[in-house]
């Protein structure tokens, strides 16, 4: 995984001005997805530089935000210096540095096909969330990244286009993970790009997966 934060570490310097559709359309989706977050404490995973950090902290009371990648960081907690949120270095196919039943919303967006074993993950979000809580995870959707889709950005120090290691996990592996660890699938989603007006673009794969589950 050091390749993977040494590629994050050097896009972080233009990862918030980059034309980018996969990252403003999972914001879009992230913000509609009606998590009950007011009053709530979030644990965001792999928040990158805050790009959905700063909405969170509006809408919950307190946010965690974790991510392995020290440019990353470094450039959310200047664009988010609200001192409800608090800033983790950790990589989370780790045990995370996170109390028990300490979370009411776990959040992970576009970080999932950088882990090659998702069982980790999903049962570190069952152990952190509160009876109740709810985990919510947006990919790239497989469709995609089997067309050869895939995070990657170009350097603006040498120009080059650097892909950023993948893995390819089915909508089936996002399902039976959370399931396996013991949690509730609540609803599952598939997002298309949309044009100026709003209106999607259905005749191309999806661009994203969303899956929510619910700890009982």
């Amino acid at each position: 995984m050091s390749d993977v934060r040494a590629a994050y570490d050097r896009w972080s310097r233009s990862y918030d001005i980059d034309d980018n559709l996969t990252r403003d359309l999972d914001a879009a989706v992230l913000q509609q997805a009606g998590l009950p977050l007011h009053g709530r404490e979030v644990l965001e995973l792999g928040c990158g530089t805050g790009k959905n950090t700063r909405w969170l902290v509006s809408q919950a009371v307190a946010v965690t935000a974790m991510d392995f990648s020290p440019g990353m960081l470094a450039r959310a907690s200047e664009a988010v210096p609200d001192p409800r949120v608090t800033w983790i270095t950790a990589d989370i196919r780790l045990p995370w540095p996170v109390a028990d039943a300490s979370a009411d919303v776990v959040v992970g967006n576009l970080v999932l096909e950088h882990i090659s074993d998702l069982a980790p993950v999903f049962a570190s979000a069952q152990r952190v969330l509160r009876p109740g809580g709810l985990l919510y995870l947006c990919e790239l959707h497989p469709y995609r990244q089997l067309r050869g889709g895939q995070a990657h950005f170009t350097d603006a120090a040498t120009g080059a286009v650097v892909h950023v290691p993948a893995h390819v996990h089915s909508v089936s592996e996002y399902v039976n993970g959370g399931l396996a660890a013991g949690l509730a699938l609540v609803q599952l989603g598939e997002w298309h790009d949309r044009d100026a007006q709003g209106r999607t673009h259905e005749t191309a794969p999806p661009r994203l997966l969303s899956v929510l589950f619910r700890r009982e």
